[in-house]
């Protein structure tokens, strides 16, 4: 070990430190702080040479409750510092708060997620040789810091022994950063904070944040979209035009990034935390089902949250209940958990659950003429409905699954009105439906253009017409001619008495995912722009919404 700075020269928090601690754990209504703590600066070595940096947060205890790892590439200061560091040495936790490759003063070439299981493995292999170690140490972190748990997991160490992974991916190949289509906006997005994060002219850092939005749209708008993209990112994320040059995700390209062998080899329990309107809820609820398949001890707790709300509205309830899991499976206290899946649904409350997802009956709804959706068959007869996309102007994204602040729950009034978009309402509801598990859009689609996309949403329209989001479905590449089959994201929902369903269906959702140009070209080089005009055939219920759902909440029996 290179200590940066020993333990007689370690800093302790001030008094002013210690005092908001204490405010903000009344606050959010956390357990008590049981110890003060120092913090040193380390340098951990890697195979290859280089060393990277992190912080050793050491609570003031002849008993400490354990030792946490943490892996980030955002930087050791706030809000994760407080977050997960602080918040964890004050109740007793030795904690290795370290900055990943070629970020915040570790060494190497920062490439995103391409060294994190060698890095991981060589910390734990340092970890377990210093004399304040526990013997054993669990993982906590969201978003990229889940995907670095991932990463340990590829090959798990004996002395890891539980984790609490939020948000976290653990396939980041593609980079399909949730189904369909290429992530656009929130791929370039991060990659373009990323890259700038640790610019030292603060001031100028911060007319770039202050205009991030527009520069982002103004890149995902222009043609072609390398040379757009390029003019945001300058000289920064050289690994975008790579990531673009390889669409496939079973490309050995992204080998280091598609950590699908890390579900099968985990043994320890692990506590999943997401949101319905965050951009990895498939992929946290794909880990919860295969570890729950392999009878490994998973907990998976999902609010009515996006990406973001992880660290500001949900942060109470992420600590609590990370505190307890760690608590539970590091110091053998006894967990407060009733269940092991614990949902919100949105408009309903909290409800637990021995697993996810729960049975449901199945309500079916029909696409029908006119823009009306009901529960009777249309007849064979029926006229079709049709649209038609056009890439010079692409359908664009309202709310949803997105990393960026405008996504979550949105109204979308002004997305049901475009030409470009087809819609189909239900009658008022005559009482409430529960909609837990996963929606399904079967539709008869044809396209007078081979090269297009299909999106589709679940909205709810209120008492007074007002509509909002609530579920999503993307394909990329539909079908010429068939019925296609496409899965919206999970939802726990509660849709009151006196609203109405609606479903749209569009030709994509731009900047969400790239846009379908309507043409084979490559994505990253091509100016060309052809429309596709969209066939729905709803004669004889060919066209139908399936929904999960039922008059009560699923029991937790």
């Amino acid at each position: 070990m290179t200590e940066v700075s020993s333990p007689a020269t370690a800093k302790p928090r001030s008094k002013a430190r210690r005092l908001a601690g204490r405010t903000a754990a009344r606050l959010l209504r956390l357990p008590p702080h049981t110890t003060d703590f120092t913090v040193s600066r380390v340098r951990v070595p890697m195979r290859d040479g280089v060393e990277l940096m992190a912080d050793h947060y050491a609570p003031a205890t002849p008993d400490p409750a354990g030792t946490l790892l943490i892996r980030c590439p955002y930087g050791r200061g706030f809000p994760f510092s407080t977050l997960y560091a602080g918040a964890y040495a004050s109740r007793g936790y030795h904690v290795l708060f370290q900055s990943v490759r070629g970020t915040y003063g570790s060494g190497g070439e920062f490439m995103p997620m391409s060294h994190e299981i060698a890095d991981g493995a060589d910390t734990v292999a340092w970890l377990r040789e210093q004399p304040w170690f526990t013997g054993t140490f669990g993982t906590i972190g969201l978003s990229y810091l889940g995907f670095t748990q991932w990463a340990l997991l590829v090959d798990p160490p004996p002395e890891m022994k539980a984790a609490v992974i939020t948000v976290g991916p653990h396939d980041t190949s593609g980079p399909r950063w949730g189904p369909g289509s290429f992530g656009l906006n929130d791929f370039l997005g991060w990659s373009d904070l990323v890259a700038r994060q640790e610019d030292p002219r603060r001031v100028r850092l911060l007319i770039r944040q202050l205009n991030a939005r527009r520069a982002l749209a103004r890149a995902t708008t222009g043609l072609p979209l390398g040379e757009s993209a390029r003019k945001l990112l300058g000289t920064g994320a050289p690994w975008f035009e790579d990531w673009l040059a390889h669409p496939e995700p079973g490309d050995p390209y992204w080998s280091a990034m598609r950590l699908q062998q890390a579900l099968d080899r985990a043994e320890i329990p692990v506590l999943l935390i997401s949101g319905w309107q965050d951009l990895f809820l498939e992929q946290t609820l794909t880990q919860y089902q295969r570890l729950h398949e392999r009878d490994v001890e998973v907990g998976l707790t999902v609010g009515s949250w996006t990406h973001t709300h992880l660290t500001t509205k949900a942060a109470p309830i992420v600590l609590r209940e990370s505190l307890d899991w760690l608590g539970s499976h590091l110091s053998g206290r006894r967990s407060a958990r009733p269940q092991p899946v614990r949902v919100h649904v949105n408009g309903g409350g909290w409800i637990d659950l021995p697993q996810w997802p729960p049975a449901r009956p199945e309500v079916v709804r029909y696409l029908q003429p006119g823009g009306r959706l009901g529960d009777t068959v249309p007849p064979e007869t029926a006229p079709p409905s049709t649209f038609t996309y056009d890439s010079a102007d692409p359908t664009p994204t309202v709310g949803g699954r997105l990393l960026a602040p405008q996504g979550g729950y949105r109204r979308d009034d002004s997305l049901a009105r475009r030409p470009d978009v087809v819609s189909f309402t239900g009658d008022r509801l005559p009482a409430d439906l529960y909609v837990v598990g996963t929606p399904v859009v079967e539709l008869a689609h044809s396209c007078d253009n081979p090269h297009n996309d299909l999106f589709v949403r679940i909205s709810e329209v209120d008492a007074k017409g007002t509509s909002r989001n609530v579920s999503d479905g993307y394909l990329r590449g539909a079908p010429d001619s068939a019925t296609v089959r496409i899965e919206l994201d999970a939802v726990a929902h509660r849709f009151r008495a006196g609203s109405r369903i609606r479903v749209l269906v569009a030709g994509g959702s731009h900047p969400r995912f790239v846009r379908n140009l309507g043409t084979d070209e490559p994505v990253l080089s091509s100016r060309r722009l052809v429309p596709a005009t969209h066939t729905v055939h709803l004669g004889d219920g060919a066209s139908r919404l399936v929904l999960p759902a039922g008059p009560r909440p699923p029991s937790g029996d």
